[in-house]
Formats: C-alpha cells, structure tokens, sequence
C-alpha cells in the first residue's frame, strides 16, 4: 500500500510559479509509474503530466505544455511538478497519483493509477 502526501500548493498571482511536491511511502517508489492530475470546482479530474520510473519518459496535458514540468527522485520517494507562467485556468486541487503499470495509451485515465493522495489547492489570482 502507498501512501502519497502533496504539498507546495498555494495562492499565487498570474504568470507566477509554484513547485509541488508528491511524497510517497509504504512502497518502493521507484516500482511505480507517478502521474499528476488536477480537479478545479464543478469539473471533473484530469490528467496534468505523468512520469516513467526512471523519469525518462514524460507526458503532459497539451494545456500545461511548455509550461509545467513533472520529474522524480527515486532516492527522496518524491515527485514533483514545476509550474511556471501560471494561468487563472490552472486553479484547482492538484492531486498526485501512483500505478504500478500503465498502458502505452493509458497515462491520461485515472482508472490507470491505484493510488491517489489528497490534494493540494493552487489558486492563480488575475
């Protein structure tokens, strides 16, 4: 059973920055494929940036490209998510979230990842 712990959300104004943090314990962390999804008021959750193991590969969600950054420590148990030139449309709970596999098409649907942790709320103020 992993357990995973965000932190690093906050209140930030537009075209600001913010670094989140995904901790993870009860696993060997570097076994699990680590992604990051968000879920803003009234909207359903979805995929932001996924990582390989190694931190290799990485995907995004075409509205954070060029923009966010996802990258791991394996030694730390830790995944991260570097959110530059932030937009008001960013705004939501943030959430991280752990598989031992996935498919090669399957890195966006969050039935793909077993664990979840409980968020942590980005606001981006215009």
């Amino acid at each position: 059973q992993v357990q995973l712990v965000e932190s690093g959300g906050g209140l930030v104004q537009a075209g600001g920055s913010l670094r989140l943090s995904c901790a993870a314990s009860g696993g060997t962390f570097s076994n699990y494929v680590m992604g990051w999804f968000r879920q803003a008021p009234g909207k359903e959750r979805e995929f932001v940036a996924g990582i390989s193991r190694s931190g290799a590969r990485t995907y995004y969600a075409d509205s954070v490209k060029g923009r966010f950054t996802i990258s791991r420590d394996n030694a730390k148990n830790t995944v991260y998510l570097q959110m530059n030139s932030l937009k008001p449309e960013d705004t939501a709970v943030y959430y991280c979230a752990a598989t031992g596999s996935v498919s090669s098409t399957g890195w966006a649907l969050l039935a793909e990842y077993d664990y979840w942790g409980q968020g942590t709320q980005v606001t981006v103020s215009s």
